[in-house]
């Protein structure tokens, strides 16, 4: 049961949806789905959970910090379980695929740079729109 600790502990009630939602997440194949890619895959579990539900759930997950919401392709949001690490992306431009990475230079690099211009880096997301090479 670490859905129900991890609800208590993120400062929500639990309730059946959330578990629901949160075991789609963890235990899913593809790392950052849309509130409908969740939604269908419920729907495929033969989980009654509605489209709305699974919105709003998705919503109190971002607040309470279990979730991270992107904006990858032009307002298209998708959600990934916030596990604490960092790592920046790359979206295939042709197929949509999200590709995770972590590059030490391009970390050093982007403090430096704001360093350089008087400041300190608090926090960042990289996202690098690639094609595949031909």
């Amino acid at each position: 049961m670490v859905e129900n600790s991890e609800l208590r502990k993120a400062g929500l009630k639990v309730t059946l949806p959330r578990v629901k939602i949160l075991q789609m997440l963890d235990g899913a194949e593809q790392r950052h789905m849309s509130a409908e890619d969740v939604y269908k895959a419920l729907m495929e579990a033969g989980e009654d959970v509605g489209l709305a539900t699974v919105y709003r759930v998705l919503t109190q997950f971002e607040a309470a910090g279990l979730v991270v919401r992107h904006n990858f392709d032009g307002g298209h949001a998708v959600f990934e379980l916030a596990d604490g690490g960092h790592h920046d992306h790359m979206v295939d431009v042709d197929s949509g695929e999200v590709i995770e990475f972590v590059d030490k230079d391009i970390e050093e690099l982007q403090h430096a740079i704001a360093e350089k211009h008087g400041y300190e880096l608090v926090d960042h997301n990289l996202v690098l729109h690639v094609r595949k090479k031909k």
